[in-house]
């Protein structure tokens, strides 16, 4: 499962009439902490942005899922909702998620949504879809973060074949241990 974190960056932006203004914008990206998503979305700034800027807010979402489209020009949030029923007691359980879906209008943000969720085997319902203030979404690209060049790879790795009998021979018995050495260690803690 991914861990979302909303990062608020702060910049001087040029608008449509040429003046500059101090823009706040909103992004979401994929990290295991706090640390990593800073880290991330200085890197990712730092390709979009000219000049100085400021991370002024990180936070975990609870956004669960990401549907994205090639076509759209901003981000939804909607709510659904899970629907099932306990087999013992009878009772219906609701349990809600935050999906996040790249489309034009609400409407078709509300049809991907139902798109993506076909062929769940529970029911479900779509509570809310509203418009983000997320302007883009940066996933958890695999081999993005690069180990230091003196890491050798796990893979590359390859450890000496221990074969049980010949390892266990190598253990010495407790019988085998000297004595002395621990009246050595027992005179000198009672001086």
């Amino acid at each position: 499962m991914n861990t979302w974190f909303e990062c608020t960056a702060k910049y001087v932006k040029m608008d449509e009439s040429g003046h500059e203004r101090t823009v706040g914008e909103t992004y979401l990206l994929d990290a295991v902490s706090f640390t990593e998503a800073e880290s991330r979305i200085f890197k990712e700034l730092a390709t979009m942005v000219t000049g100085d800027f400021m991370v002024s807010r990180i936070s975990k979402t609870r956004i669960s899922e990401i549907i994205p489209s090639d076509t759209g020009d901003r981000w939804y949030k909607a709510k659904v909702t899970f629907i099932t029923v306990d087999e013992e007691s009878g009772k219906e359980k609701r349990v809600s998620q935050m999906v996040l879906v790249f489309s034009d209008s609400i409407k078709e943000a509300y049809d991907q949504v139902i798109e993506s969720m076909q062929g769940m085997m529970a029911d479900f319902e779509i509570s809310a879809i509203s418009e983000s203030t997320i302007l883009d979404v940066f996933p958890y690209e695999v081999g993005a973060i690069l180990p230091p060049g003196n890491f050798t790879p796990l893979a590359a790795v390859t450890l000496p074949d221990f074969d049980d009998a010949n390892f266990l021979s190598e253990v010495p018995e407790p019988e085998d241990l000297k004595s002395e050495d621990l009246d050595d260690d027992e005179e000198e803690t009672e001086n």
